[in-house]
């Protein structure tokens, strides 16, 4: 294990991928929260937002700005942004604390709309995890973890026939990664095998 160039081991004897070895920030999300299973509206089309602003960028930066986030999207209540107006747009984009991109916020806001009109037909939780594979990678090396899959297709698929946008392939599989619907963790971390969803 402690051959493997992809993982470190830290002070506390614990094996860890190395984007998550070094900092605390990314260290406390990988350790508590990344591949964790999100099963509750709010947590899941924050985390569906929080992908799309990622999209072009490192997730580090969308992480130290998620406190800013959630202040100015409402803990990302759905029905709350949903009601997002022209005013509210321009009022994010004066917002240094967050990214101040025109194009995702508009999308953000138009998602939380979608994700209103899903409570109709099941809801966003059941139809993101209604994508769960039936088998799970068992990478040892970053190499071989795979960055889109035949599930995350189609949930992009879905999801922009539902009317979300800044969902596609790439970005719905690092949303499976990071909410449990999939487990990349690397064999040899400690975190692998931990959400409770895959046996």
């Amino acid at each position: 294990m402690a051959s493997n160039p992809d993982l470190v081991i830290g002070e506390d004897g614990l094996a860890r991928p190395v984007w998550a070895g070094k900092d605390p920030l990314l260290r406390e999300y990988y350790d508590t929260e990344w591949g964790m299973p999100v099963t509750d509206e709010t947590g899941m089309f924050e985390r569906v937002a929080l992908e799309a602003f990622q999209a072009g960028l490192s997730w580090r930066t969308v992480l130290a700005k998620r406190p800013a986030f959630r202040e100015v999207f409402n803990d990302f209540d759905p029905d709350a942004v949903a009601a997002f107006k022209e005013a509210d747009v321009n009022r994010l984009l004066e917002d240094a604390r967050i990214i101040r991109n025109r194009q995702k916020i508009v999308a953000t806001i138009n998602n939380a709309r979608a994700t209103v009109a899903l409570r109709e037909n099941g809801g966003l939780v059941d139809l993101v995890w209604s994508f769960k594979p039936t088998e799970t990678p068992r990478p040892e090396i970053f190499a071989q973890v795979p960055t889109v899959s035949e599930e995350s297709r189609a949930l992009s698929k879905e999801l922009k026939k539902r009317g979300f946008s800044f969902v596609g392939p790439t970005t719905m599989f690092a949303l499976m990664e990071a909410i449990g619907v999939v487990d990349t963790h690397l064999v040899g971390s400690h975190r692998r095998g931990t959400s409770g969803v895959w046996a």
